[in-house]
């Protein structure tokens, strides 16, 4: 077998020092967390955001059910979110089974409640509901929401991004050319969607570029948990599932001590190459766990510092 030369430089430069050595601890991270439906779920949801929020992310986001299904559960976690921590808060909110009127009304709450960050999202269709169809009288698509939620207040919007593509796109072109409607109709970012190799979101990145699109766009990552149902995330959204990380999850289904070891390396070695591509901002999809985030900053040089919670006040 032929090496390059290029490829023994790689080599030596792996070789030369430890593998996290060259990360200066210079990343900024956010954090999402889904509403917890439990009294319990709501515990431990909060021991995460306590583990987490010492590492001084830009901001905690909250997700919304489908079909807005829990609409009480986010406001009431992003409200606590905003009142009992010093990080600030992001609400998900989407056009779904909610007229304009409605979901302004929302965001005037989460206005008053001192939030300030919104996630605005177009919204999966209902439980049942095989389609994405506008609800009558409510924003028809993401770019409309923005552009409503502008008119309301300053509020900072994240929007969403598919680096392989919305499953309901037609091409890469057609998915680009809505990203740009919505941060044109004055979104500050776009996170996203999760994805398994570094090169599927430079490529992205590159793409966004020559689509005329600057605003910073913030890889999400997703520590695997249950590679199970990272799977069936995956077909969902449309995210390839790589063969060699099937082969590393292989075996591990009734070892979770493991499989929590294997799914750290996976997910820091993921931000260690985008970090050497360039990348300064990540987002994590904690599942409402915090060990494997936790560990991964760790890996990239973030440092917990004090912070402020309802157990330290």
């Amino acid at each position: 077998m032929t090496i390059s030369v290029n490829q023994l430089e790689e080599a030596r430069r792996a070789l030369d020092a430890p593998l996290y050595a060259d990360v200066r601890g210079d990343v900024e991270v956010s954090f999402e967390f889904s509403p917890p439906k439990t009294d319990k779920a709501e515990e431990g949801l909060w021991q995460s955001i306590e583990t987490l929020c010492p590492l001084g992310p830009r901001f905690l986001s909250v997700t919304y059910g489908a079909g807005g299904s829990t609409r009480d559960r986010t406001h009431a976690t992003v409200a606590r979110i905003a009142r009992e921590t010093q990080v600030p808060a992001a609400a998900h909110l989407t056009c779904v089974e909610a007229t304009r009127a409605e979901i302004d009304a929302i965001a005037e709450e989460y206005w008053a409640a001192g939030v300030r960050h919104i996630v605005a999202l177009r919204g999966d269709p209902p439980a049942g509901v095989s389609s994405y169809a506008p609800h009558p009288g409510g924003y028809e698509n993401a770019a409309a929401l923005v552009a409503g939620l502008r008119r309301l207040h300053p509020f900072e919007i994240s929007v969403a991004g598919y680096p392989e593509g919305h499953p309901n796109s037609a091409d890469q072109r057609s998915d680009l050319d809505n990203l740009k409607r919505k941060l044109d109709a004055g979104a500050n970012r776009a996170i996203t969607q999760f994805f398994f190799e570094a090169e599927t979101f430079f490529r992205y990145r590159d793409a966004a570029a020559a689509a005329g699109i600057d605003a910073e766009i913030v890889p999400g990552i997703m520590p695997i948990g249950s590679f199970a149902g990272v799977q069936r995330m995956a077909a969902m959204c449309r995210t390839d599932v790589p063969g060699w990380l099937v082969r590393l999850f292989d075996g591990l289904d009734d070892k979770p001590a493991a499989r929590q070891l294997v799914a750290a390396t996976v997910a820091a070695e993921l931000c260690r190459k985008l970090y050497a591509g360039g990348v300064k901002q990540l987002h994590f999809y904690t599942m409402n766990k915090a060990e494997l985030s936790f560990a991964i900053c760790h890996l990239l040089g973030v440092r917990a510092r004090p912070c402020t919670t309802a157990a330290a006040a």
